[in-house]
């Protein structure tokens, strides 16, 4: 379906990651990738055959049905483990220790672009818990312990968490505040 409505130009998220596609024909989608793409996310590790997530942009009145997912990957993490426990799947996510600031316990947090709410929070390391329907429709199924995997840190979250150290910079204390008769 994505294949007859996209037009060059349009933004397509491959896996979570968006990506402007630059050439259509014969059943191919043609995409430029830049470094900075390929050093943040996982996608040099795809190969011929593999299931990907394909998305096309969410449009102005369509419903939202997550959060809002921009497909701009802060980071590629790993599958540590994936547990089934009659039917819900536990899967745990290793990644750069100086993004856990950016997890919080049912915070919300992309996979692959796939909008799932965070079940635990470590330093380096998260679970989300997934049903059977998720991992059916989605690359998570295909997944194993040790795959590469993209992630989208929520964005309130990084602009709230860049909001206060700038705000620490800025030397406006309570403290300061009181000093001038706030």
């Amino acid at each position: 379906m994505i294949f007859k409505s996209a037009a060059i130009g349009d933004s397509i998220s491959i896996n979570g990651v968006c990506l402007t596609l630059v050439e259509k024909r014969d059943g191919l989608l043609g995409f430029d990738v830049m470094e900075e793409t390929v050093r943040r996310t996982g996608l040099l590790s795809l190969k011929s055959g593999d299931k990907i997530n394909l998305e096309d942009s969410l449009r102005a009145g369509s419903p939202l049905g997550g959060h809002f997912v921009l497909g701009h990957v802060d980071c590629a993490g790993a599958v540590r483990s994936i547990k089934n426990r009659g039917g819900e799947y536990i899967v745990e996510i290793e990644f750069p220790a100086e993004f856990s600031h950016l997890v919080v316990e049912k915070g919300s947090i992309a996979l692959d672009g796939i909008s799932l709410t965070v079940g635990e929070a470590g330093r380096g390391s998260f679970k989300v818990y997934i049903i059977p329907h998720t991992l059916k429709i989605t690359n998570l199924g295909m997944r194993r312990e040790r795959d590469k995997i993209n992630i989208e840190f929520d964005i309130i979250g990084k602009y709230l968490y860049r909001f206060r150290e700038l705000d620490k910079k800025s030397g406006v204390t309570e403290q300061f505040l009181k000093q001038m008769g706030f």
